[in-house]
Parts: structure tokens; sequence; C-alpha cells
């Protein structure tokens, strides 16, 4: 499991002053790639040490509380299943001991070819072990 915050800033409310949804996307995807900086990876670390990419095929939210300007947001990531070509992460965030959201995102494991294009491949154990 992996855990962070952001501060949830003006730029990223609605005029409702609530975060504008397609922002809580964003941060997911940060999340991740936070996550992957702690094991010491990055997207171009998994470029040049696996010779692949981690590309979202699927993600989805459920929003069941607001986030407001200058709460902070945390966020608790886990992978919620592994199969042979993919992976999904599971999304829990929270301001304060409220719940407001949860997502997944499903990631594709790809090697990237001579051509520069992608070709899906099978999650390496080595990475399966960075994530535990």
């Amino acid at each position: 499991m992996f855990e962070t915050a952001f501060t949830i800033e003006w730029g990223d409310c609605d005029e409702a002053g609530i975060v504008f949804y397609p922002n809580y996307f964003y941060w997911l995807d940060c999340t991740y790639q936070r996550w992957l900086r702690t094991r010491r990876l990055s997207q171009r670390e998994l470029k040049r040490r696996f010779n692949s990419v981690t590309p979202l095929v699927n993600v989805g939210a459920q929003f069941t509380g607001p986030g407001r300007y200058d709460d902070e947001l945390v966020i608790r990531a886990e992978v919620g299943e592994w199969q042979e070509r993919r992976f999904r992460i599971d999304y829990k965030l929270s301001v304060g001991n409220i719940q407001v959201a949860s997502g997944f995102e499903q990631r594709a494991w790809a090697t990237v070819t001579e051509a520069g294009g992608l070709r899906g491949a099978s999650v390496p154990t080595e990475f399966r072990e960075l994530l535990k």
C-alpha cells in the first residue's frame, strides 16, 4: 500500500468551490507516479530497466463527498488485482476522516518495439515485487 497527500488549490475547484472532477484523475495518476518513485522507478526508469511502460487501459471513480479549496486530500493506493498483462490499482481518497471518492486505474504492461510502438507483454515478477 502507498499513501500520499495533495493540498487542494483554488484552481482545482469549480464555481461551486468544490474540486472539478477531472482533477481527481490527474491526482490518481500522480499518486501512481509517486509510488513508482518511492521504489526507485519512474516511467523513464521502467523504459530503461524493462524496456516497458504502463499505459492506462481503463479508469473509473465514484464520488461520495466534496473536496474543497485548502483541504488536504489523502490518497491511498494498492494493487487490487494482478493479471498476466495488466494490473489494477485501487484508490481511496479522503479529506480528514471522510472518504470523498474511490477509484481505480487498470494499466497494461507494454514493451516498446524497435519501431517505437507498444506491444503487450507479461508483467515481470520483479515489478510485481517492487509494488508490494
